[in-house]
């Protein structure tokens, strides 16, 4: 795992700071944003705590102004480490965590491992996270991510979600995964197909790519067990330039 580069946690009750804890693994929920600039710059702050507020909900957790207590800690805590960081915030019932790391670049060439696993709740972004965490502790996060697979359907990867383009069109899967932020900024401007995606049928996709807080629009190059290999990248650039705008806007 990465560095942290600020760490903290507070009291749920009454916001005193205490011993810091990651929460994974408990009942509750997190979101990560990417930071960059200097002043630094929350990239799709106000969708991250909306989705965040209205997770904790479906967790039974509760507290007066919490938007407000969250977009405070996040001023209280927005520091300017790097260039280019990974804000996470974490939430269960007694505590809120946040921390910085920095963001791992992806590299050019970018492969994908499988891995047969469906995430608890997946129309979350909870803390049922310790498995998929064990996995990407294993490889190297600028050359590698895993991508779970269920009844022989790909899903989503342990930090992304995906998309699979055939004859141009942009397909996604469309269930057991959860939508994230990105993805839902990027299907406002392109159309998005949601689907199934077998790995069965896999050899009939250009391009898959990765799109996340962290992964950005990343191309993925290979899938050795599937052997698959990227043959065009033209809807990586379109995605990527979309995406870019975000990050100067």
């Amino acid at each position: 795992m990465a560095t942290l580069l600020l760490k903290k946690s507070y009291r749920l009750s009454d916001l005193k700071e205490v011993t810091f804890k990651d929460l994974w693994g408990s009942r509750g929920v997190f979101t990560t944003m990417r930071m960059v600039g200097k002043p630094p710059k929350l990239i799709l702050l106000k969708p991250h705590i909306e989705n965040l507020i209205k997770s904790t909900k479906k967790y039974g957790i509760r507290k007066k102004n919490l938007k407000n207590i969250i977009k405070d800690l996040i001023d209280k805590n927005n520091l300017y480490k790097s260039p280019d960081t990974l804000f996470r915030i974490a939430l269960n019932k007694k505590l809120i965590s946040v921390s910085i790391r920095k963001r791992p670049k992806p590299k050019s060439k970018f492969n994908l491992l499988l891995f047969k696993y469906k995430r608890v709740e997946p129309n979350y972004k909870n803390l049922y996270y310790k498995k998929i965490l064990a996995k990407l502790s294993k490889v190297d996060s600028t050359k590698f991510d895993i991508a779970l697979v269920s009844n022989n359907n790909i899903l989503e990867t342990g930090t992304s979600n995906l998309v699979f383009v055939k004859n141009g069109k942009i397909f996604s899967p469309k269930k057991n995964c959860y939508f994230g932020n990105t993805i839902k900024y990027i299907n406002q401007k392109v159309k998005i197909f949601f689907k199934n995606i077998s790995i069965n049928n896999i050899k009939e996709y250009d391009e898959i790519i990765l799109i996340g807080s962290g992964k950005g629009v990343t191309s993925v190059s290979k899938i050795d067990e599937l052997n698959w290999k990227r043959r065009k990248s033209d809807c990586y650039t379109k995605l990527n330039k979309i995406y870019n705008s975000l990050l100067t806007t």
